[in-house]
């Protein structure tokens, strides 16, 4: 992901064995005007459950997941690239969905793995609930919706909380706006194709909000980029046949930027509102996840146990190798 006057963030899971706990998620970060990634995992926590983060305005909040016993969220937020964190601390699970927090625009919203939406007070240290569990489902669009889980949180461009959702039924995109009187209401695009639509991603960004969605089943799944700037209303784009391939990385870039990074080694890539998706060459081995930069710069970012390689895509739409470090990882550690 992009931060608007931070540079780009990824995360990816390195290591060996989760079953071993020997696998850790590592927070990477290439900083504004930069071409180099950085390591700035978060200190401290043990981060086998996984990571969480969301930014906005200069700055980078992550959650760790519970892991090894933890029944909590412990909570590290950053305004200087990762060199200095301070810490905070959300007494719950965080659920296990790339936007599971929202920043950026109010105080912070965090989606809990019971389905709970909790908003931070003004200091960030007091938490107050949104939305109880199924308190979505059972609202007069929820049921429209026939909300079968909750996906992700953020903010509309008019600072209005959102919830985003996996449909059961046909013809409609789960994503609900929080109203001043506390009710939710639809707040999605309509929906393309034929089939229940599974909102996978829904991230604020500088340029609005920036959605993905996945209609059908099977080999008949296809996927969707949606954006919107004002809240109101929303583009969406043409479909990405997924075919049986399994979304297991997606992100956002400058703009309206958004990749997906697919099982098989397939990934594509769209430049936003009135753009085609451009699917890529075969991606390096071991590519984690992709980066979008300024100038429709690419970076794959390639994980083999404790190795990361990057990868830069040239403009003859090959892969080259730009840099490769060695993470200390520490195995054993977390047993």
């Amino acid at each position: 992901m992009t931060v608007a006057g931070a540079g780009t963030w990824a995360i990816v899971e390195m290591g060996g064995s989760a079953a071993d706990e020997n696998n850790f998620w590592e927070l990477l970060t290439r900083p504004a005007g930069s071409t180099q990634w950085k390591l700035v995992t978060p200190p401290g926590v043990a981060d086998n459950g996984g990571l969480v983060a969301s930014g906005g305005s200069g700055s980078l909040t992550v959650a760790f997941r519970p892991s090894q016993g933890l029944t909590f969220s412990p909570l590290a937020s950053t305004s200087d690239d990762g060199k200095t964190w301070g810490t905070g601390l959300l007494d719950a699970a965080v659920a296990a969905v790339p936007d599971a927090l929202a920043a950026g625009g109010g105080p912070m919203l965090a989606l809990l793995d019971d389905g709970t939406i909790e908003q931070a007070g003004t200091a960030g240290a007091s938490w107050t609930t949104l939305a109880g569990p199924g308190a979505i489902a059972n609202s007069p669009a929820g049921r429209q919706c026939q909300v079968t889980g909750l996906t992700a949180v953020a903010y509309a461009p008019s600072g209005s909380p959102l919830a985003a959702a996996s449909c059961g039924h046909a013809g409609t995109v789960g994503i609900f706006a929080r109203t001043e009187a506390g009710a939710w209401q639809a707040a999605g695009p309509s929906a393309p194709g034929g089939s229940p639509v599974r909102v996978l991603r829904l991230t604020s960004t500088t340029a609005g909000d920036t959605a993905l969605l996945a209609s059908g089943t099977g080999s008949a799944t296809s996927l969707f980029a949606a954006w919107t700037s004002s809240g109101g209303s929303w583009t969406t784009s043409s479909a990405l046949p997924a075919g049986s391939g399994q979304v297991v990385a997606s992100g956002t870039g400058p703009g309206s930027t958004a990749w997906v990074l697919l099982t098989g080694g397939r990934a594509a890539i769209i430049a936003g509102p009135g753009a085609a998706w451009r699917q890529l060459a075969a991606l390096p081995q071991g590519t984690a996840a992709l980066a979008a930069g300024s100038g429709a710069t690419l970076d794959a970012l390639a994980i083999g146990g404790a190795n990361l390689t990057v990868y830069l895509l040239t403009p003859a739409d090959t892969w080259t190798k730009t840099q490769s470090a060695k993470v200390p990882v520490q195995y054993g550690s977390s047993s």
